[in-house]
């Protein structure tokens, strides 16, 4: 599913090349480079790259533990969360072990969450990445004190 996806994605000609630096992300889309500057918190919020097929969405977060944190779920888009600054852990659980729905699929949002307990969690620092796809139950954001991320959106 994981290929599959990625090519459903990159149909369009819209890829991803994410290097992130502390104040410049560089994203190609199709043969053209856009660099998109991120030196201050004004810079947070949605940046458009194209339209609802690419888009990310720059954040300041505080985190949270473990234990606050819900599972999210996407249908439409693949998440890659990448970390600009601080410390980051994203939860994961298996799509079929989960059994805890408190929210519903909303297609509006694209998510439905779930209180069930990650069994999987990857920790990031600054400069790594995430590739979360739509079959993919996460839970972002769990630590302590802010961070700074990029969640690049990619429309299946």
């Amino acid at each position: 599913m994981h290929d599959v996806a990625w090519r459903a994605a990159f149909a369009r000609k819209t890829t991803i090349a994410v290097a992130a630096a502390p104040t410049i992300v560089r994203i190609k889309i199709g043969a053209r480079i856009e660099n998109v500057p991120l030196r201050n918190s004004a810079d947070l919020g949605r940046i458009e790259v194209d339209g609802d097929h690419l888009f990310i969405n720059n954040v300041n977060p505080e985190c949270v533990t473990s234990d606050q944190q819900v599972l999210e779920l996407h249908h439409d888009y693949i998440d890659v969360h990448i970390l600009l600054e601080g410390e980051e852990m994203i939860g994961w659980k298996a799509l079929e072990d989960l059994q805890n729905e408190t929210k519903a699929y909303s297609k509006e949002e694209d998510c439905a969450l779930y209180s069930d307990r990650p069994t999987t969690y990857v920790s990031l620092l600054p400069g790594q990445f995430v590739i979360v796809y739509p079959e993919d139950p996460h839970a972002p954001v769990i630590g302590s004190g802010k961070i700074r991320k990029l969640i690049a959106k990619v429309k299946l």
